[in-house]
């Protein structure tokens, strides 16, 4: 069996995400295929030459490359020593982007095509993922409780968030005119919708410039510049730890408004 395929099975069964598993096996693919040698001649050292020669586009790809590389050399070649720097690049302290609420109101008024208009929703009043978004079923929307389950998302972890009534308004209209099956959010050929699909919207309603993730960012800020509970914002979000969530109160205007102008 090709190691390739070997990683496969591993990374099935020690439970990653689909779309970790098609990260993972994309850069090992890339890894096998750039070596002129058999499988079986592979030494630490093409290991290594291949992340030190490795020309990374961004500091989220460089991080993909090493797990996916790393995961390859311990846990389907099942090296015992460590002979390869894995080392991670530091942390790059960026501030999320924050799109400003005025604007995000009066374009996603201005949104005619229905289905559109729930996938923007969904991202800025419940602040999901674009990976959430496409993959919410119908049977995740309780309207009875008013809440969203989202159903092992990033880390493997359930949660629930608030559905608004006026989501709830609109994706009852959505439903009666595009009825869809199994998942929310149908795809033109597919059962479920892309995430091409849904930056594609982003850029379309607010610019070139945007994509879904910022409607996360601006969810988040928004709520913390009305007072609302740091510790609520991160159930809402899902992250498993306060530090996460704490980077939005660097962009928040809030606390800034508590300074007085010196002039």
């Amino acid at each position: 069996m090709k190691l390739y395929e070997i990683a496969e099975q591993k990374l099935i069964y020690f439970n990653y995400s689909k779309n970790t598993i098609k990260i993972y096996l994309h850069y090992i693919d890339e890894f096998l295929t750039t070596l002129n040698k058999s499988e079986s001649r592979i030494t630490s050292l093409d290991f290594q030459n291949h992340l030190n020669n490795y020309i990374f586009s961004s500091h989220s790809q460089q991080n993909q490359i090493i797990n996916a590389i790393k995961f390859l050399y311990e846990k389907v070649l099942d090296k015992k020593y460590n002979k390869v720097d894995f080392d991670r690049p530091m942390d790059e302290k960026k501030l999320p982007r924050v799109i400003d609420r005025n604007f995000l109101l009066v374009n996603i008024n201005e949104i005619k095509n229905i289905k559109h208009k729930c996938i923007v929703l969904l991202g800025y009043t419940c602040g999901l993922r674009v990976s959430e978004v496409i993959n919410l079923k119908i049977k995740d929307i309780d309207s009875k409780r008013m809440i969203i389950n989202i159903v092992q998302s990033k880390g493997r972890k359930d949660r629930i968030v608030k559905l608004p009534m006026n989501l709830l308004m609109i994706l009852r209209q959505y439903f009666k005119i595009y009825k869809p099956q199994l998942y929310l959010f149908n795809g033109q050929n597919s059962l479920q919708y892309s995430t091409e699909s849904c930056n594609k919207i982003v850029k379309k309603y607010f610019g070139e410039d945007y994509h879904f993730h910022l409607l996360r960012h601006s969810y988040a800020t928004h709520l913390l510049d009305m007072g609302i509970n740091l510790r609520h914002i991160q159930n809402q979000l899902g992250h498993s730890s306060s530090k996460t969530t704490e980077i939005y109160t660097h962009v928040s205007i809030q606390s800034l408004n508590k300074i007085p102008d010196l002039i």
